[in-house]
């Protein structure tokens, strides 16, 4: 039995609301609850790859942070919450997050150093919405990994080329690098992170 979908709900509503053990994934955008898309095969194998390399990094450097399988991220006083494809967690704040022991929710920039979303269908969200949010709330690092050219233009270039948008906070405000082919990545968080657009872009090709 499927559950109707709320017109308006707030956080709090959206959670209670959440089905378990679902085969569809959902997000709350400004009181909408959103069907997010299914994701396709490429999409998984590149999120997978990334999650690999990060957590080696974050191994090897010994640092205090992890990387969970779901966590609702909840921009602070608005009803909205999503759920990033890749966040990396700075386990030594979690003691200021009052919702994380009960419930996995993230409210503060500083438990979250870096977030990643693989674009789908619903680009749009991740340029906009989420970029938005993610700066609002001060997270130090945001990328998108567009790896199937799917963003409009003014983000991408034309013609469209798989692009990885590197988003760093500077003042408050994110600062914008763009990575393609055989360029390097650079990453705040992870400066010694040795991977190339391309090899993260390949991840997905069997």
């Amino acid at each position: 039995m499927t559950q109707a979908l709320p017109k308006l709900v707030n956080f709090e509503e959206f959670v209670e609301w959440l089905p378990e053990n679902s085969a569809v994934r959902y997000e709350l955008h400004n009181g909408d609850i959103v069907e997010m898309a299914q994701p396709v095969g490429e999409h998984e194998e590149v999120k997978g790859f990334l999650t690999i390399k990060i957590s080696a990094t974050i191994d090897r450097l010994e640092l205090p942070y992890s990387i969970p399988n779901q966590v609702i991220v909840r921009p602070p006083e608005k009803d909205s919450g999503y759920f990033p494809d890749l966040l990396v967690l700075n386990r030594a704040n979690l003691a200021n997050e009052t919702l994380w022991q009960k419930q996995s929710i993230l409210s503060l920039g500083a438990s979250i150093p870096l977030v990643i979303e693989v674009a789908s269908t619903n680009w749009r969200d991740d340029y906009y919405v989420k970029y938005a949010d993610y700066e609002e709330m001060g997270i130090p690092e945001y990328w998108i990994v567009d790896y199937a050219a799917l963003g409009g233009r003014n983000f991408i270039g034309n013609p469209k080329k798989p692009t990885i948008s590197v988003c760093n906070l500077v003042d408050g405000e994110y600062q914008i690098f763009k990575f393609r082919e055989d360029d390097r990545i650079i990453s705040q968080t992870f400066p010694d992170l040795n991977l190339s657009a391309n090899q993260i872009f390949q991840a997905g090709i069997v």
